[in-house]
């Protein structure tokens, strides 16, 4: 039987105060130095859910973990199958407004890292080819016996040929890359090793119940350390992996701001606390500071 991660999180407290004013925002990003830390709902504009929103995937949908991964060959067709189908909503994804916003500031000199807990490439795609992936990219495919990595489009190919009728229909996409697909299709779908040893192949990211690799978390916390604020867009900061930053940044006495409909479980560390849309809200903002948006950043940028 699948067990399901421990990913949910209840307030004990009163909600804290929210605003709807991007006032007190504007003036945090004004003074520059802004360090960012985006979640899934920052993808959301672009057509892929995120875990814990009103519609999110967790109330239908449990993530495929590490050790079910390493450990059941019938755990690993199952993922492969699903998300080869999966694979294909998320290559199409294009950048949003968020995502836009985010590049501009960080060109006009406002934010000065990005960190993001989504796997879905769109930082890069918007023109932010510097942002740290803090969970992998799902467009790379790493061997887990020879540590090899390639690119997930050769992969692709290689499942497709290996494939030729596998054509399910995918009842839905979910963050992490995959679709809901009955048991009978599953079956019949034939995952590839690796081609240069013959080992497991994984996409290279995270899984639940795996740990980033510590320089990569070195790295955000550098980035936090040279940050004058921290914001928080579109994450509920559920999970440690993204809430240790907002912690290292708070108990550095440096202000936090969150910007996500609906509560966080980093709430109480936050100094501001807005509840908007964030293309919308992130948009506006850029705007205020004089950065505009360029419309012809897409996945090809």
């Amino acid at each position: 039987m699948r067990t399901r991660p421990t990913l949910s999180w209840t307030s004990a407290d009163a909600p804290l105060p929210r605003t709807s004013s991007l006032d007190e925002l504007t003036g945090v990003v004004a003074r520059g130095r802004v360090a960012v830390l985006s979640g899934a709902g920052l993808s959301t504009e672009s057509g892929i859910p995120d875990y814990r929103g009103e519609a999110g995937s967790l109330r239908r949908h449990t993530p495929m973990t590490y050790d079910e991964f390493v450990t059941s060959a019938a755990g690993r067709q199952r993922y492969w199958a699903r998300s080869h189908l999966g694979w294909r909503t998320i290559a199409r994804a294009d950048p949003n407004d968020g995502h836009r916003a985010v590049t501009a500031l960080r060109d006009g000199g406002f934010v000065g890292g990005v960190i993001t807990q989504n796997v879905d490439g769109l930082h890069r795609g918007a023109g932010t080819a510097d942002a740290v992936e803090l969970h992998g990219s799902l467009d790379r495919v790493i061997c887990l016996d020879c540590r090899r990595t390639s690119p997930r489009a050769d992969l692709e190919r290689r499942l497709r040929a290996a494939n030729p009728g596998f054509e399910g229909t995918a009842s839905r996409i979910n963050p992490d890359g995959d679709v809901e697909l009955p048991d009978d299709v599953v079956r019949g779908f034939r995952p590839v090793p690796c081609e240069a040893c013959e080992g497991v192949l994984k996409p290279d990211v995270v899984f639940f119940g795996e740990n980033v690799p510590r320089p990569r978390v070195e790295q955000c916390y550098r980035l936090v350390d040279d940050a004058a604020a921290l914001l928080v867009l579109g994450s509920s900061l559920t999970v440690m992996s993204g809430l240790r930053f907002v912690r290292h940044a708070a108990n550095a006495g440096k202000p936090v701001a969150i910007v996500n409909q609906g509560e966080t479980r980093g709430d109480r560390y936050a100094s501001l606390r807005v509840d908007l849309p964030l293309g919308r809200a992130l948009t506006e903002l850029a705007a205020r500071l004089g950065c505009g948006l360029s419309e012809d950043r897409g996945r090809t940028a």
